[in-house]
């Protein structure tokens, strides 16, 4: 059985880095990162890009696979936001695969909200991935035009989180 640091600092380290897949089998058990979702024949998402060895845990159920335009975009953008196609908003995107908070705990306020200035650096929402709480700050001054996921849902590398319009 692998050693879950070992899967957390394998995650982190793929993250932090240009690999954008990695599969590594230890003890009879396999582990396969990818930053990007991949197309199965049938046109459908595949299972979910950090995924462990199989019957650990539930994957949450994959998002739509990009187009091959998004998917290079978000390979040469990373984790900082991207121009929207649609008036002037830049869209916020997810940096890992976990679970959308838009509040610091059940009952708190949210974040933000729409319509809601924010600055850089200030704190926009919280992925939970493998039971650590990563936040996720605004790389920019501006005002939150959409916020794209729902509190609890889970989300994907590379998702569209929110739509923030710069200041």
């Amino acid at each position: 059985m692998i050693d879950l640091d070992f899967v957390q600092k394998l995650i982190r380290t793929v993250d932090e880095s240009s690999i954008d897949t990695v599969e590594i089998e230890r003890g009879g058990t396999r582990i396969r990162l990818s930053k990007t979702p991949e197309a199965s024949a049938a046109g459908t998402a595949a299972p979910a890009p950090q995924s462990a060895a199989p019957g650990n845990s539930p994957a949450p159920s994959p998002a739509p696979a990009p187009t091959r335009e998004e998917s290079a975009g978000e390979a040469e953008a990373g984790d900082a936001p991207r121009e929207s196609p649609d008036e002037n908003l830049v869209e916020v995107t997810s940096p890992m695969v976990g679970t959308f908070y838009r509040a610091p705990s059940p009952g708190a306020d949210p974040f933000t909200e729409v319509g809601a200035t924010v600055e850089e650096g200030d704190t926009l929402c919280i992925i939970e991935a493998m039971k650590l709480m990563n936040e996720l700050e605004s790389e920019m001054a501006g005002t939150v035009r959409e916020v794209c996921v729902e509190n609890g849902e889970p989300v994907e590398y590379g998702q569209v989180l929110f739509r923030v319009e710069p200041a």
